[in-house]
């Protein structure tokens, strides 16, 4: 054999093992980031978990929707319901006023509720408090004759019947009343129950502690006296 084709071969083999270690070298670098890849996963997962965790409750977007108005009605107290329903009967029967009614519903002597459970059935009774002022005003007139300003000062009256005055000018605003005819009624009441002079029931009608008639409605009541 030649020297030349020595070398040749020398050459060819040379040639081989070079590109087989740069196949190998391929392939090992291939399997390597191959087992790489899911390290970086299971990183990725870990940094997402300590962001979670790490975010405020009151950030995080809710799991499970739910329905505010339906929660609210399920989280209310037995006593509380109680109390409203207490309210909106005594609203539509008695016409109270709202601050009477609060009263009403936390008095020892009346429903003894509780003052969060009274606060409660005021805050969400449906009451139309003028529609209250109104046929309490009206009750009065019926039965007990009552001036105009009198009427007034009973609605309002911490003592008496607790309408704002707002309520209450509205209530003897509205009012059908003839003053005239209430005035005479409460002179005749006075001179039949009382034997009082047709002055003094003049005094009385008048009286800014008394009846609180005009001068004008008590003139019509002592005119027509029998």
């Amino acid at each position: 054999m030649s020297k030349e084709k020595k070398k040749g071969s020398c050459l060819k083999t040379v040639l081989v093992v070079f590109i087989a270690l740069v196949v190998l070298g391929a392939i090992g670098s291939a399997l390597g980031d191959s087992k790489d890849k899911p390290k970086e996963k299971e990183n990725a997962k870990t940094e997402a978990s300590k962001k979670d965790e790490d975010t405020p409750e009151s950030v995080k977007p809710s799991e499970e929707s739910s329905d505010s108005d339906t929660a609210n009605n399920d989280n209310v107290p037995k006593e509380y319901q109680s109390a409203l329903n207490k309210a909106i009967s005594y609203s539509d029967t008695m016409h109270m006023s709202k601050a009477g009614l609060y009263d009403q519903l936390t008095s020892e002597y009346g429903e003894k509720f509780s003052a969060e459970a009274a606060q409660y059935a005021i805050d969400n009774i449906e009451a139309d408090w003028n529609a209250n002022a109104l046929a309490t005003a009206e009750n009065y007139n019926e039965t007990m004759h009552m001036s105009k300003m009198g009427l007034y000062n009973q609605l309002i009256s911490e003592n008496g019947e607790q309408f704002t005055s707002e309520e209450a000018q509205y209530a003897v605003d509205t009012i059908e009343a003839d003053w005239n005819a209430n005035a005479l009624a409460t002179a005749k009441n006075y001179q039949d129950t009382m034997d009082m002079s047709p002055e003094a029931i003049r005094d009385q009608l008048t009286s800014e502690y008394g009846e609180q008639f005009t001068a004008e409605e008590a003139d019509y009541a002592i005119a027509n006296l029998n």
